[in-house]
């Protein structure tokens, strides 16, 4: 059997084991969090987005998880500057036109803002700036990919929170907390 762990990566936190970054760089890595030996990402989640980070020591199962063409669903919620307009969860819903082509079509709906955990830092707040919550949910993997597409469709991405991956979620694993399965 597998072993597949579900981690819900805080903001700020690198999606690899140690920082070969900047020298005397200081940013948390997964191994703050993770002391799994012979486990590695399946994916990846930018330092500044949260959510749910897969892990794995089958090499078969990362595959099939993060190779595109395996096309797993990937769902996030999305906190967009701006009352997102139906013009734009429409062009998401289409594919959207960027820099190294279009996207595949996404699902995309407005939802009212989750119950989530406080980010640190906080989003900056603006009163006369609305901002509006998506549910969006892809099928490919491209660098920065939703940041880029809701940024296309005029609503930049204040937070970013990877709430599933295929049928495994968030549900019930807290910030820098995990959950380890055998598949």
């Amino acid at each position: 059997m597998a072993r597949l762990i579900l981690f819900n990566k805080p903001y700020g936190v690198l999606c690899q084991f140690t920082d070969r970054g900047t020298e005397g760089s200081s940013r948390p890595t997964l191994s703050a969090f993770i002391d799994v030996a012979g486990v590695y990402p399946a994916g990846r989640l930018d330092l500044d987005s949260e959510g749910l980070l897969l892990l794995t020591d089958d090499g078969r199962l990362q595959s099939r998880i993060a190779d595109p063409k395996f096309k797993t669903a990937k769902t996030y919620l999305a906190q967009l500057e701006g009352e997102v307009s139906d013009d734009a969860l429409a062009t998401l819903r289409s594919g959207v036109r960027l820099k190294d082509g279009a996207t595949r079509p996404a699902e995309a709906e407005r939802i009212p803002a989750p119950d989530l955990w406080p980010r640190d830092p906080p989003i900056r707040f603006r009163k006369n700036i609305p901002d509006g919550w998506i549910r969006l949910t892809i099928r490919e993997g491209r660098n920065r990919q939703v940041r880029r597409m809701t940024a296309a469709v005029g609503h930049p991405t204040l937070r970013l929170v990877r709430w599933s991956i295929g049928d495994w979620s968030l549900d019930g694993i807290a910030p820098g907390e995990w959950r380890s399965l055998d598949v």
